[in-house]
């Protein structure tokens, strides 16, 4: 998958899609990332990226300038999607439904976003992670293709982990254990120490249904 991500802290991207989930899929051809600098694309010497706002009004917003000509030399792979307050809400649908693309682009914005002309003329959607405020898009931007990539057989290490987890069939995950089977005095619940493959089944489903009933009502699937 192809995903490029255009940010005036390229650095910030690099080097978290360098480790983990993401660097193994970087290095294995799965996940082609390219982090753009907005900056060398300004035709400014001083490269800069953003300006006052017309009407006045407090914080710099980004340019549309630097913006489209570094859209527009790279093409890259489209939806291109710009992180903002008021894009679609991100979450493991959304995840599923990118995973399904063979590329995309974010565009992260600072300072007070960017100039309207941008969300107007040259995004293709937003995202937004939530009803919370951010200095910059960054974050998101590398929520979103983490989520993805994760989805992806070669992103992964155990297909079953991602069959299991939270948010799948509108549930969350049942709870954990490792060793020790006591710690604290707290045991383990006896079930997972049985090998009994389908009692352990049996009480996981339980969990994730009660876990679902009692912390995210919302999701409504614990009846299921």
């Amino acid at each position: 998958m192809k995903i490029t991500v255009f940010s005036i802290f390229r650095e910030l991207v690099e080097h978290y899609c360098s480790a983990s989930i993401l660097g193994r899929a970087r290095q294995s051809g799965a996940l082609d990332l390219q982090a753009v600098d907005v900056r060398d694309y300004s035709s400014d010497r001083h490269h800069s990226v953003d300006d006052i706002p017309y009407g006045g009004g407090a914080g710099m917003v980004m340019t549309p300038g630097p913006i489209f000509a570094a859209v527009e030399a790279i093409e890259p792979p489209r939806p291109l999607f710009y992180l903002a307050p008021w894009g679609r809400r991100f979450d493991q649908s959304f995840a599923e439904e990118l995973s399904r693309h063979e590329g995309f682009s974010l565009l992260c914005g600072r300072y007070e976003g960017v100039d309207a002309r941008v969300e107007d003329h040259l995004v293709d959607g937003a995202i937004s992670l939530g009803d919370f405020v951010l200095a910059g898009g960054e974050l998101g931007a590398m929520a979103v293709i983490e989520a993805t990539i994760r989805l992806l057989p070669e992103g992964r290490g155990n297909a079953e982990s991602i069959a299991d987890e939270s948010f799948v069939d509108g549930k969350l995950e049942y709870p954990h254990y490792t060793r020790p089977a006591v710690f604290r005095s707290w045991a383990v619940p006896e079930v997972l120490l049985s090998g009994h493959h389908a009692e352990i089944a049996k009480w996981r489903l339980e969990m994730s249904k009660a876990r679902t009933a009692a912390m995210r009502p919302d999701l409504g699937s614990h009846e299921r």
